[in-house]
């Protein structure tokens, strides 16, 4: 992937906010926060799910039975024209970014990013033509970048970041190719993990040059992106591309590693995921740090993930919160990561976010209140 264009923090202040949240534990940010508070999981086993008919366990939301890509970006947009005017929304200083790995994969071989476009433009009124990042599991990630290099350079004052998947036959049988998903939710960085569980959800995220009025919003200081060149789906063993991604996101933001309260990491529950993300936190001199992943309340939701698991980072740094790594028993990898196991309150001022994908993707970037 070519190099980022993120630029120096001390040139404009980029903030960040809630937009709306859509998963299995709930249609709204409010009530996604209250499942994780109650340490809730959207996994549940779906019989016959399997390409010849296994049961695996899966994050889905119930409620959508047909079409499933376009009614959860419709039901997204409840809760973000509560939060963003029509407006924003209409303006041309506003511009839309798409997250998403497989988009409308039921349509294949039509193109599966259109019906999400079209519906963009005529139910949201959006002016500018969406642009759509697809980069396996780092896309929510490189989008925010995306969306605050955008304003930093001036062209837009707010940029609206929508990262969105869905559970599919296509996606279920890929992964069961791979002998990637586990037969009980994910436990990521435990020793029994076994694989991923997949997820769907849509989570949107609001970008601005200035702060919007009575929402909650905190500063995002800068990221990066890298690629290890390993392989196209075995991570670097060296860890060799997160380390590069993390070491450039805190050289761009200017601060020192000791700064960082909270990270959220990718932890998929892969066997070499998971080892892969310790290895690097321990060579950059992190993992003493208080750690999470979402996986085990969300699965994996690909190219939502990083947008979904931002929102919770917002909502730790809001309410000083660090939720349990849902899963997580007994530490299975080679190098100690101290993964929260209970739900706690902590002050958490700094966040770092990363993301790791297919083909060596590796993101991350920082946060801090304001």
């Amino acid at each position: 992937m070519g190099k980022s264009t993120s630029m120096d923090t001390s040139l404009k202040n980029v903030y960040i906010t809630y937009g709306a949240l859509v998963t299995p534990l709930g249609n709204t940010v409010d009530k996604n926060f209250s499942a994780l508070k109650e340490g809730k999981s959207g996994i549940k086993k779906y019989t016959n799910s399997g390409f010849t008919n296994e049961n695996w366990p899966l994050a889905k939301i119930e409620q959508i039975s047909e079409n499933r890509f376009d009614t959860l970006l419709r039901t997204s947009f409840i809760e973000l024209n509560q939060k963003v005017s029509i407006a924003t929304l209409t303006s041309s200083d506003t511009l839309v970014i798409v997250s998403t790995t497989k988009a409308n994969i039921d349509v294949f071989p039509n193109d599966t990013f259109e019906s999400g476009v079209t519906i963009l433009k005529n139910e949201l009124g959006i002016v500018n033509e969406p642009i759509i990042v697809s980069n396996a599991c780092i896309s929510g990630v490189v989008a925010i970048n995306l969306a605050a290099d955008y304003i930093r350079a001036d062209k837009f004052k707010d940029v609206i970041v929508i990262g969105i998947d869905v559970v599919s036959d296509f996606v279920i049988h890929g992964f069961q190719s791979l002998y990637a998903i586990s037969e009980e939710a994910a436990k990521p960085f435990d020793k029994e993990r076994t694989g991923i569980t997949l997820g769907e959800g849509v989570a949107i995220v609001i970008l601005s040059s200035e702060k919007r009025n009575s929402a909650f919003h905190v500063k995002y200081l800068n990221g990066s992106s890298s690629n290890d060149a390993n392989h196209i789906s075995g991570p670097s063993r060296t860890g060799e591309g997160l380390v590069r991604s993390i070491q450039k996101t805190l050289e761009r933001s200017h601060i020192n590693k000791d700064q960082i309260d909270f990270i959220s990491a990718h932890g998929t529950g892969t066997i070499y995921n998971d080892e892969m993300e310790s290895i690097a936190f321990d060579r950059l001199e992190l993992n003493t740090k208080s750690f999470n992943s979402l996986k085990g309340y969300f699965g994996h939701t690909l190219g939502a993930a990083g947008v979904i698991e931002t929102i919770v980072c917002l909502l730790s740094m809001e309410h000083n919160l660090v939720f349990k790594s849902l899963g997580y028993t007994t530490l299975g990898t080679s190098k100690s990561l101290n993964l929260a196991t209970d739900t706690s309150q902590t002050q958490v001022n700094t966040v770092l976010k990363t993301a790791s994908g297919f083909g060596g993707g590796n993101a991350s970037l920082i946060l801090i209140k304001d």
